[in-house]
């Protein structure tokens, strides 16, 4: 994948190898049917949908495959028997340019990667809705705090002798 600066996913798969553009012009098609409410961007320099500004899914061309983001560990359990062979790295499906573009497995990656973020989103509403907790002098009294005592700000003490008086200077004759 070369580094790209693409605007639109559009510019995206343009920038792309001849042989690699029909694969992605699929796979983009068959990830927008299924996710027709999805907003398509690019972030991170690939092409990227969200729901309600949560990330679903990304995808990505190269030389000999394009891969589709993230594989999470729900999305795992969810096709375990599909992806298998698929998931390259701990969350990076891998998909061979040559052969078919599996649509249906990519329209249910789509779909329950959408039911992941549309939960994820719910959850950090809730978290946002909920009241803050009560922290010290955040009822909005004017209590003064209990202070600690001002550090000794006057330096080192100087060492005693040891007769236990501090040594003088010497003055010289």
């Amino acid at each position: 994948m070369a580094k790209t600066d693409d605007a639109s996913v559009d510019d995206y798969i343009a920038a792309q190898p001849l042989a690699t553009r029909p694969v992605l012009e699929r796979v983009r098609a068959t990830i927008r049917k299924a996710l027709p409410g999805a907003s398509e961007g690019i972030s991170y320099q690939i092409p990227v949908y969200k729901l309600d500004g949560t990330v679903v899914l990304y995808f990505a061309g190269f030389e000999r495959h394009y891969s589709i983001y993230p594989a999470t560990p729900g999305l795992i359990r969810a096709l375990h028997n599909e992806l298998s062979g698929l998931l390259h790295s701990k969350a990076t499906l891998r998909f061979p340019l040559a052969g078919a573009v599996p649509t249906r497995l990519i329209t249910r990656i789509a779909k329950v990667r959408a039911a992941e973020a549309t939960e994820l989103a719910r959850v950090r509403a809730a978290r946002k809705a909920r009241p803050k907790k009560a922290g010290p002098n955040t009822t909005g009294s004017k209590k003064a705090r209990p202070t600690q005592a001002a550090p000794n700000t006057t330096g080192p003490k100087k060492a005693k002798s040891k007769t236990g008086k501090r040594p003088t200077k010497k003055r010289p004759k």
